[in-house]
């Protein structure tokens, strides 16, 4: 029989038998030997009586001689997981795991939360996650004018990209030729997006080898498009949650991958919850990328029928008018319209019996009253009738508290009038230094106070 390290040794990969005579790297403890031998779990040498258990040399503790008839070359299978790394590897003389070709990815992605799911990616990538990846690239939208300044600024995921040494691509749009061409020459692995805010064409869907995966933060085929919590929490669903999809040319409409479910309380607001998204799915990416690189995951085509469309917010939905909308309502628009547009309704305060200008007030941050709380008053009408006629705005706890036309109360925590900075609902009350306050009805929506 020929010396152990230089027997042949039969491979599994992706299906196809591959062969190999000699295997570096490792330890062969057959007769003594001290050649270095590959070692991989999975992968038995051939022999008479024994088998050798290669495993990888970082474990050389765990290197071991099976017993006579165990795991016969012939007939062994390699582990799933020890399949997706070989699939990874370059034919060549070596099988050291050290040795696995890694995926290229890029990354497209524009605001803080998209930059967040980046660090995440960037910190799996050097921890040797994912079944081996390197981010080779991001794209991002170009740098915009902000502030009060208007001072040209890099997005945040093109602000992280660069501190990492990360080559960043910034298109007007992903039709860009010279963008489309440039990612055509890298012939990445795969693309993953997170709120990048682009529309991608067939050309760049063609590019990476393994497709494009998206984080999109709702229970897909729910809120489809560019708002998905921020149309979850103004319709105050019980639940929304964060989906792993492919991409395909129809928006949000790819097979689902992976998919968590986050039970809502009625308190969240969007940023918040959007972070805590993106951040959950970008994990669940990670998790499902072994899966990727060797074709075994799972795709669940979405139905069509269920799906729900989250329209792009416009600014004029920030308005918001007491006599015809509810507390409920008003208190998940403020919820989901957080950061931005806001959520703005008009006050008047003063002395009483004077006249007072309307004056645009921001709601911050809101709760619906109990309405097993209401009373009467002294003439004998309950309390909201005498509050809707009145337009009364009155301190009670913690809040300002307010009745709404349909007789619901809405209770204000938090409020930011019209440039000043964000105050509890005590501190503003404070300030009235006993002044009346009331709410203002707003005037049809072309004559309306812009926000």
């Amino acid at each position: 029989m020929p010396p152990m390290h230089m027997m042949k040794v039969s491979v599994q990969q992706r299906g196809v038998l591959a062969s190999c005579t000699h295997l570096p790297a490792a330890c062969c403890l057959h007769m003594g030997c001290k050649r270095p031998l590959g070692a991989i779990t999975g992968i038995y040498a051939l022999g008479m009586r024994c088998s050798l258990a290669f495993v990888p040399s970082t474990a050389p503790h765990a290197l071991r001689l099976a017993s006579n008839g165990l795991h016969r070359a012939r007939g062994a299978v390699v582990p799933t997981s020890t399949r997706r790394s070989l699939g990874s590897a370059k034919t060549t003389t070596s099988m050291d795991t050290a040795n696995v070709e890694r995926k290229k990815v890029v990354f497209l992605g524009t605001p803080e939360i998209a930059a967040s799911s980046l660090g995440l990616l960037l910190e799996a990538s050097r921890q040797g996650k994912g079944g081996g990846f390197d981010v080779v690239r991001a794209v991002s939208n170009p740098p915009a004018r902000t502030g009060r300044k208007k001072v040209l600024q890099p997005s945040a995921v093109q602000a992280l990209a660069d501190s990492e040494g990360i080559t960043v691509m910034t298109p007007g749009t992903a039709r860009d030729e010279e963008f489309l061409a440039g990612l055509e020459e890298l012939q990445p692995d795969l693309c993953i997006t997170a709120a990048y805010g682009q529309f991608l064409p067939r050309r760049f869907l063609d590019i990476p080898k393994f497709g494009t995966l998206n984080v999109h933060p709702s229970l897909l085929p729910l809120y489809r498009g560019a708002s998905p919590v921020q149309r979850c929490l103004e319709a105050g669903d019980t639940e929304t949650g964060v989906t792993v999809a492919f991409t395909v040319l129809k928006m949000d409409a790819g097979p689902v991958v992976r998919q968590t479910v986050r039970e809502l309380d009625g308190s969240e607001k969007a940023p918040e919850l959007l972070q805590e998204l993106f951040l959950e799915g970008t994990k669940q990416l990670i998790e499902c990328l072994p899966g990727v690189w060797d074709n075994t995951v799972e795709k669940s085509p979405q139905d069509d029928a269920a799906a729900v469309k989250a329209a792009k917010i416009s600014v004029d939905e920030a308005r918001c008018c007491f006599k015809t909308t509810s507390a409920t309502t008003i208190h998940n628009k403020v919820r989901a319209f957080a950061g931005w547009p806001g959520t703005w309704a008009m006050f008047s305060w003063g002395k009483e019996g004077t006249d007072s200008e309307a004056r645009k007030v921001k709601l911050i941050t809101t709760a619906v009253a109990d309405p097993a709380a209401a009373g009467d008053d002294a003439d004998g009408g309950t309390i909201e009738e005498t509050a809707v006629a009145e337009r009364q705005v009155v301190m009670k706890g913690d809040a300002l508290e307010l009745t709404c036309s349909d007789g619901s109360v809405l209770r204000v925590l938090e409020l930011q009038p019209l440039n000043k900075k964000v105050m509890s609902a005590k501190a503003f009350a404070n300030g009235l230094r006993g002044d009346e306050m009331r709410w203002v009805e707003l005037e049809p929506l072309a004559d309306a106070v812009p926000a």
